[in-house]
């Protein structure tokens, strides 16, 4: 028996091991000289057309790809208004490809707007862009956006600064909202959506990483992190009216700004999906993000989930499955609106004892219930704390196919990789 048992674990290392090896990754092209660039990856897929896709890193990286993801042309964005980094890429429900950032403008301040550029393919040039009105020399930082699949308008989610990194208790920070209704052409007047705000240290105490969702009878729900630990935003209407203040979800251990040894930062900030499919969970929603309530030396990723439009929530659910006590940092998640599965990718040191990097990705296929995880990476990288290494991850999946991107850093140089993945091929 013991005999049998062994060759059991072999045959099951072996496995595992040609399911790591058998991952497709492609690197993608650098494009740029500044030298945080291939960080803070956004990547996005043709909703009506897989094998057309899109991704962007700091500070001004534009990728695309018309087969899938095996192979990538890069180009440099550029705007009148600056390519001052935090990407942002989407296609919206027609398969129109947008680039949101923020941006430097000569003219003004530097960091007063964020602009939206768009294209009609692609591969074809985008416009000089346009952007929510300005609010004199406030700070518009951190910003996500969503698309409404079935009127096409595009839902935008910021942080507004008094003054970027001030301690003047005057100053705050407070999180705004903006709509498209034209494909970008215009936007409404940023609304202010937070009742509460923070201050502008960009730490703990400040309002950051809105991002919003849209459910399956056109609402809206935003979330973000700050003094009250993870908090949620709902309109019924469009974006025209909002709950009088934040429903208050959940402690967030440690804050938003998370120690992890190795990284010059590290955020927790929240990530907001709802399931849009037709399966049985459609219509729930799933939020994700990391903290350290199991210590500061055992950051996790956890999600909890909605099935009532936001009213309640279930506990905090820890999604990778490991019992190494270790760091998983830098998630991101997504829902593939076909089926309803979630997938997440972060960076993980289960299986290191010192700063050596892996990145994982997890896939629940039951709404929340159970999760599977799986190595992307063929050889860990140990990151130089004293090199910026940007906030996070992104994945996109759309009919069953699924790319984690992720930027890695070897010798201090860092570069992008995206993984090909079909739905049962992991």
């Amino acid at each position: 028996m013991k005999g049998l048992a062994l060759v059991f674990v072999l045959i099951w290392i072996g496995t595992a091991c040609a399911q790591d090896h058998k991952i497709v990754q492609v690197p993608l092209p650098k494009n740029s000289e500044y030298r945080y660039a291939q960080c803070e990856p956004s990547i996005a897929i043709h909703p009506k057309n897989p094998k057309i896709m899109i991704a962007g890193t700091v500070l001004n990286d534009y990728y695309y790809s018309k087969n899938g993801g095996k192979s990538w042309k890069s180009k440099t964005l550029k705007s009148p208004y600056g390519v001052y980094g935090d990407p942002v890429l989407i296609f919206d429900a027609k398969g129109r490809p947008y680039y949101f950032h923020l941006a430097s403008y000569k003219e003004t301040s530097h960091l007063d707007r964020i602009v939206c550029q768009s294209a009609d393919k692609v591969c074809k040039p985008f416009n000089d862009g346009t952007f929510p009105k300005p609010n004199g020399t406030k700070v518009q930082d951190k910003h996500w956006v969503a698309v409404n699949p079935f009127n096409n308008e595009l839902y935008m989610t910021w942080t507004q600064f008094d003054a970027y990194n001030s301690a003047n208790p005057l100053d705050t920070s407070i999180i705004v909202f903006s709509k498209s209704s034209d494909q970008g052409k215009t936007w409404s007047d940023p609304l202010r959506i937070s009742k509460f705000g923070g201050d502008c240290l960009d730490d703990d105490n400040t309002v950051e990483g809105a991002v919003p969702a849209v459910g399956p009878n056109g609402e809206i729900y935003v979330t973000w992190s700050g003094p009250k630990g993870l908090v949620m935003q709902k309109s019924l209407d469009g974006g025209k009216t909002w709950l009088k203040e934040e429903k208050q979800l959940e402690k967030q251990w440690g804050g938003w700004t998370l120690e992890i040894p190795g990284m010059s930062r590290a955020n927790g900030m929240p990530v907001l999906k709802c399931d849009l499919s037709d399966g049985p969970n459609r219509g729930t929603l799933y939020l994700n993000w990391c903290d350290q309530r199991n210590g500061e030396e055992n950051t996790d990723v956890f999600i909890m989930k909605s099935t009532d439009g936001g009213e309640t929530w279930s506990e905090a659910i820890r999604v990778n499955q490991d019992d190494s006590e270790k760091h998983q940092f830098f998630t991101w998640m997504d829902v593939d609106p076909s089926s309803g599965y979630l997938y997440f990718v972060y960076y993980d040191r289960r299986n290191h004892t010192d700063n050596q990097t892996d990145v994982y990705m997890s896939v629940s296929k039951d709404g929340g219930e159970t999760f599977v995880d799986t190595k992307l990476s063929k050889t860990p990288f140990t990151p130089y704390k004293e090199i910026f290494f940007g906030d996070y991850l992104n994945i996109a999946a759309v009919d069953g196919v699924i790319r984690p991107i992720w930027p890695r850093m070897d010798d201090g140089l860092i570069t992008l990789w995206v993984a090909l993945i079909q739905e049962g091929e992991y």
